[in-house]
This record gives structure tokens, C-alpha cells and sequence, in this order.
């Protein structure tokens, strides 16, 4: 698989975890991570999340969300 797509399928699951933490739907929590520009992150720290679990990857997201003004943070 090459790097860009595995990039999409750790935002996707990311997404997804956020769906069931939040209780929020993907289409949710979609605009929320454009709008706190959580897709670019994960693209940009990629290099150290995927040495990382998805749980450790959402433990560095919240402090980010939170640092941004993320309400579900």
C-alpha cells in the first residue's frame, strides 16, 4: 500500500474512533476535523504515527483539538 493511501486509512480509522467517542456521525465529525484541520495533521505527523497504535494517535489528537478550541475535545 503506498504511503498516501495508508495516510487515508489512518484518517479514516481516526474519524472513526472519534464517531464512537463523540457519538457524533462521520459526516460530523467529518466537518469537524476540516474545520480543525485534523486530516492535515495526521498527514503531516504521519511520519511518527504510524509507528503507533490508533489509541496513541488519538491521545496526541485531543490535546490538539483541545490547543484549537475543539469543543468535543
Amino acid at each position: 500500500m503506498s504511503e498516501r493511501n495508508q495516510i487515508t486509512h489512518m484518517q479514516v480509522r481516526i474519524a472513526r474512533m472519534a464517531t464512537e467517542k463523540w457519538r457524533l456521525s462521520i459526516g460530523e465529525v467529518a466537518r469537524l476535523f476540516e474545520r480543525y484541520q485534523v486530516f492535515e495533521y495526521i498527514r503531516d505527523c504521519f511520519g511518527i504515527f504510524h509507528t503507533e497504535g490508533d489509541e496513541a494517535v488519538w491521545e496526541d489528537i485531543v490535546p490538539y483539538l483541545k490547543a484549537k478550541g475543539c469543543a468535543y475535545a
